[in-house]
This record gives C-alpha cells, sequence and structure tokens, in this order.
C-alpha cells in the first residue's frame, strides 16, 4: 500500500470519514434518481416520438389520399369543361342550323310568292292558252308553243306571237333585276335548207328573234340571253304528232339569284382563291 495513501488515511478521522461516506451515498443517490428522471423523461419522448410518427404515417396516408382525391376532381373538371364547351358547340351550331333552316325557309317562301305572283301576271296569256309558266330543275320557266309563234320551219314571228311577246315583255320588265334565257327547242324532224342546215340553227334562230322582240318590247338587252338546244331536251314522246307539238316550244328561264342560296359565300371563296392561284402561276 502507499506510504502517502496510508498517512493520509490515518489523518482522515472515522467522522470525516462517516460524513465523505453520507456524502458520496447521498451523490450517488441523487445521481440515481436523476437518471432515473432522464430515463422516464426518454421513455416519454421516445413514445410520443412513436405516436408522432404514427400520425405523421396517418397524415402522409391521409395527405396522400387527398392527393388523388384532388387529382380527380381535376380530371371531373376538365371533363365538366370539356362536356360545357361541347355543348356550347353544339348549342351554337343548333343555333347556326336553325338560322339556316329559318333563311332557306324564308327563301323558299318568297320563291312561292314569286311564281305565284308570276302566275298572276300572266293569267290571260295562260287562259288564252298562249303560254304556261312550270317549275323545271328548280327553276321558273314560261313556256310558249312555237307552233302559236311561228310557222314551220320558220323562224319569223307571226301577229299573235308578237302580240303575245309583247304582253311578256311588259311582265318581264316589271320583275326587279331578274335575268333571263330564252331557249329554243324543235322535236326530231330534221331540217335542212340554205337558211337552216339543221335544227340548232333553226332553235337559235327562233330563240334570238324571240329575245330581240322582248328587248324591242322594253326589256333591257342585258338581262336576257338567247340558246338553243335543239332537238335534244324533248317533253314529250317524239312518236306522235301531238308530241312533237309540244317538243316544239320556246322557253323563257327566269334564271336563279345564285347569291340566295347557302353556300354562295363559300362558292366565291372557292372562285377567289382559284382565280389568285390561276393569276399567280408561271
Amino acid at each position: 500500500m502507499n506510504l502517502l495513501f496510508l498517512l493520509t488515511l490515518a489523518c482522515v478521522s472515522k467522522k470525516d470519514f462517516a460524513e465523505l461516506q453520507g456524502t458520496l451515498t447521498s451523490t450517488e443517490a441523487s445521481h440515481a434518481e436523476q437518471l432515473a428522471e432522464r430515463d422516464a423523461r426518454i421513455t416519454s419522448l421516445e413514445g410520443a416520438l412513436e405516436q408522432e410518427q404514427a400520425k405523421s404515417a396517418a397524415l402522409g396516408a391521409d395527405i396522400a389520399r387527398l392527393t388523388g382525391e384532388i387529382e380527380s376532381l381535376n380530371a371531373e373538371k376538365a371533363a365538366l369543361v370539356s362536356d360545357r364547351s361541347r355543348l356550347r358547340a353544339s348549342v351554337t351550331e343548333m343555333e347556326q342550323a336553325l338560322n339556316e333552316l329559318a333563311e332557306r325557309k324564308r327563301l323558299s317562301e318568297q320563291r312561292i310568292e314569286e311564281y305565284r305572283d308570276l302566275l298572276a301576271r300572266f293569267q290571260s296569256l295562260i287562259d288564252s292558252g298562249r303560254l304556261d309558266v312550270q317549275i323545271i330543275d328548280g327553276r321558273m320557266v314560261v313556256r310558249l308553243a312555237t307552233d302559236i309563234l311561228f310557222a314551220s320551219g320558220s323562224a319569223e314571228l307571226s301577229e299573235d306571237g308578237t302580240a303575245a311577246l309583247t304582253e311578256v315583255a311588259e311582265v318581264l320588265t316589271s320583275l326587279s333585276e331578274r335575268q333571263y334565257q330564252v331557249e329554243g327547242h324543235t322535236d326530231n324532224v330534221p331540217i335542212q335548207t340554205q337558211k337552216y342546215p339543221s335544227n340548232w340553227d333553226l332553235a337559235a334562230g327562233r330563240a334570238i328573234v324571240v329575245t330581240r322582240t322582248l328587248t324591242d318590247a322594253g326589256l333591257s338587252p342585258n338581262r336576257i340571253s338567247a340558246a338553243s338546244y335543239a332537238q335534244f331536251k324533248p317533253v314529250a314522246s317524239n312518236d306522235t304528232k301531238e308530241g312533237r307539238a309540244q317538243n316544239r316550244r320556246i322557253e323563257i328561264v327566269i334564271m336563279p339569284d345564285l347569291s340566295t342560296l347557302p353556300g354562295f359565300d363559300e362558292l366565291n371563296e372557292i372562285a377567289d382563291d382559284s382565280t389568285d392561284a390561276v393569276e399567280t402561276a408561271p
């Protein structure tokens, strides 16, 4: 044993030793209590941490669930917006279709009224059997039998024919801004004379004479033209005398105003594009 330690031990009294021993014991007890408190605190904090971690996990699950619901709701919202856009487009298209239908109905009623008005204006000539008014291929047509207007194989107007055409000219002139085409038709009996070498020539000659007579009676020349169909547009069989008589005719076609027809603006655009393409072609 160390001599110094023995000397020091010898100098310490029993009383001092007891006090030191008590202090040591008290200190150890205090430390043990503090350690116990800290262990308890650590245990409590670990429990709280576990609870918070459990809450955090649950919160994370809630966040994931809510995120999924938000994404689902956003998708539904996008679908609803798309459906609403489609519905608005459908409503707009339906409104346009209804407007177009109403406009077509208005134009149809207008054409019917024009036809009735034309019938009324020509009634005296219709009643006398000198002409009739028909709708052919969607066009209003004033039809006159050439047997009333011309002698067989001739394009020289009769007096009755001139009088009838003068009345016709008055009516046509009163129809504001309408355009007309005079069409000559024959039966299938061929003609071959020096003046009219074919039915084409005879039908054309008659159409031109009618056109000139109408303009002489006051119809503006820039509103009328002449055409020949010869025997190639019959309205009856050429196998009978009555059928051939029907086929020998003059038709005054009241030309339709294309600007009132559906799609007119689109047709204009196509025509303009086509014209531009031709002008810019090398």
